[in-house]
């Protein structure tokens, strides 16, 4: 059967987000069990009703343990809808990139195209998507014919939903038959495995698949399978990998979705192939927000009557208003949810600075400061002294000296004066919505400064103790330059500039990209470029990012590179406060479980 690209593509994003979609065509509904009437927020509070003298709800725990399947069953559906309640308050955001495959006799299933969506998701009763990206974008537009339009004309009421939750409407005895299988140890969490399948008539669009339930409050730390039956011939449901992570007390936060489709094996015909990383973040940004209005030191009144007290000399006062601009995006930033917090990565970044301006004996007369940015798209820029690197970059280099490389192209545009616009030391430019971020702000340079930035750069790291490290930093660029045409969503950039031109020619560093060893996929001690995701870590209740210490593991072909990829998840499960199993798993997983 033929699908339009229109369509199809809209379809394939009702499996790819993590909205919370209000049920409007529920086949039935079951009553709300007394746990969860006893957390709820109520009806009509919307995301901003949680005020910041109010701690986040505690769900009340049962102090028995289960001793049947049948209670752990029970036990299971009654946290999923205390946590479904919980977060009706919360307004995160969810971040989908996606690639399309093709077969490549080489390196397996690779890149042909790639897609990229942002938004803001209210998990309320009513659905309330907003998103970052400019709706008059040439990858929406032509994705999607009209996102807005086709949003509301042609989803189902559940939705995105499906992503986060088994079943946002009805997750219960009367629409589900739930089989124990195994026990089974995700990290440190020892889980009871069990499949679940939709009841005869309990309508369209019901998860089939497998749930892990830990054994410790009994909440589903992760989903596994799809939807059926498909409530009309032009829609498809695809498989998800769904995975949460225990953030705060008795909660177990959506967190990572990895989705994938497409049989490449001799034989077998594949009319969609794709695979596709969801991140969700940002769930306590506006609350943490209010929290911090009354903690906040206020001084009313300092008088210093020192001698040496007197106004600011011109320069002086140039200098603090470039400061309060950078100030201002800074914050700007963080506030919409796109920056990370203050956090050690940030001390490693700044290392790798600091090592460039000391071997080049530059003195700046303000400090250079790094942050980064929790996007995947692959992004450098700077806002006055202030370096920003996107998350997704981070993950993908290399090595060291390949970090330095993309630093120092930045720190040659502070270097070379180039960052003296001073526009948003003016609060009002400050006032907008977090999802007109992209809209309002913007720190691109013009191609003259771009190749001025490259050439110092280069200079600098001659001088440096990368410059004799290079050849890293040169197989990336020519791994970069391989995929660009492929990878037009992952190369495009909103707040700098970008790597490839138009046409997907790399553009920066091409000094550094004509050096150096060819790039041969068939040598596996050649690492070019690592897959999306491998070294930075996000916490999406704090937004708190943090550099992983996974173990070497040992490549055997060329398929396992996977440079600039998409891969599954599977993160290292742990309680928040170390809680070890109840007394009862052992006693429940010994009992049959009625059908």
């Amino acid at each position: 059967m033929t699908i339009s690209k229109c369509t199809l593509s809209v379809f394939l994003l009702l499996s790819l987000g993590a909205v919370a979609q209000q049920a409007a065509d529920r086949t039935s509904s079951a009553p709300v069990p007394a746990e969860v009437a006893a957390t709820s927020q109520p009806s009509n509070s919307g995301p901003t009703a949680m005020t910041s003298s109010a701690p986040a709800p505690q769900p009340e725990l049962a102090t028995t343990a289960p001793t049947t399947m049948d209670d752990v069953v029970n036990r299971t559906i009654l946290r999923e809808h205390a946590l479904m309640d919980f977060l009706k308050a919360r307004t995160p955001l969810v971040e989908t990139y996606l690639q399309d495959l093709t077969a490549d006799p080489q390196l397996g299933d690779v890149p042909k195209a790639d897609h990229y969506f942002l938004g803001r998701m209210d998990l309320g009763e009513a659905i309330d998507r907003r998103d970052y990206l400019s709706k008059n974008k040439s990858l929406e537009t032509n994705l999607l014919g009209g996102f807005n339009k086709m949003f509301r004309v042609q989803y189902q009421p559940m939705g995105f939903s499906w992503m986060i939750f088994a079943d946002h409407s009805s997750f219960d005895r009367n629409h589900y038959a739930f089989k124990y299988v195994r026990r089974e140890f995700l990290g440190e969490v020892r889980c009871l495995v069990f499949d679940v399948t939709p009841k005869k008539d309990s309508g369209k669009g019901r998860f089939v698949g497998r749930i892990w339930v830990e054994d410790h409050d009994y909440n589903i730390v992760r989903l596994n399978g799809t939807y059926e039956p498909r409530p009309r011939k032009s829609t498809y449901f695809f498989h998800m990998d769904s995975w949460r992570l225990n953030l705060i007390p008795n909660y177990w936060v959506p967190t990572y979705i990895y989705s994938e489709e497409g049989d490449f094996s001799y034989g077998a015909k594949t009319a969609i192939a794709f695979k596709a990383q969801t991140r969700i973040w940002g769930y306590n940004l506006k609350n943490e927000q209010k929290e911090d209005e009354l903690t906040q030191v206020r001084v009313d009144s300092v008088k210093d009557d020192s001698a040496s007290v007197q106004d600011a000399s011109p320069l002086e006062a140039q200098r603090d208003w470039q400061q309060q601009a950078e100030d201002n995006v800074v914050a700007r930033l963080q506030q919409s949810g796109l920056l990370a917090p203050e956090s050690d990565v940030d001390k490693v970044l700044q290392t790798v600075v600091n090592n460039l301006l000391v071997t080049n004996n530059i003195d700046l007369p303000r400090p250079v400061r790094t942050r980064m940015m929790l996007t995947s798209p692959l992004e450098t820029f700077s806002v006055g002294n202030t370096i920003v690197v996107s998350r997704g970059l981070v993950d993908v280099l290399p090595d060291e000296s390949s970090l330095a490389m993309v630093l120092c192209h930045e720190l040659a545009h502070i270097v070379l004066g180039h960052n003296l616009g001073s526009k948003f030391a003016f609060s009002d430019r400050m006032i907008f919505s977090d999802e007109a971020t992209y809209r309002n702000l913007g720190f691109k340079h013009s191609p003259e400064e771009e190749t001025a930035a490259d050439t110092k750069a280069i200079e600098m790291l001659k001088n440096s103790p990368y410059g004799q490290k290079m050849d890293t930093a040169s197989l990336f660029l020519k791994q970069l330059s391989q995929r660009a045409p492929t990878l037009g969503a992952l190369l495009s950039t909103r707040l700098g500039n970008s790597f490839v031109d138009e046409r997907g020619n790399l553009i920066r560093f091409t000094a550094l990209l004509n050096s150096g060893p060819a790039l041969d996929p068939k040598k596996l001690d050649q690492i070019a470029a690592l897959p999306l995701g491998g070294r930075v870590k996000l916490n999406p209740w704090t937004d708190q990012v943090e550099l992983t210490k996974s173990a070497p593991v040992a490549i055997t072909s060329a398929r396992d590179k996977m440079p600039l990829e998409v891969t599954p998840f599977f993160p290292h499960l742990s309680h928040l406060n170390g809680a070890d199993s109840t007394t009862g798993t052992t006693a429940a997983a010994n009992n049959t479980a009625p059908q």
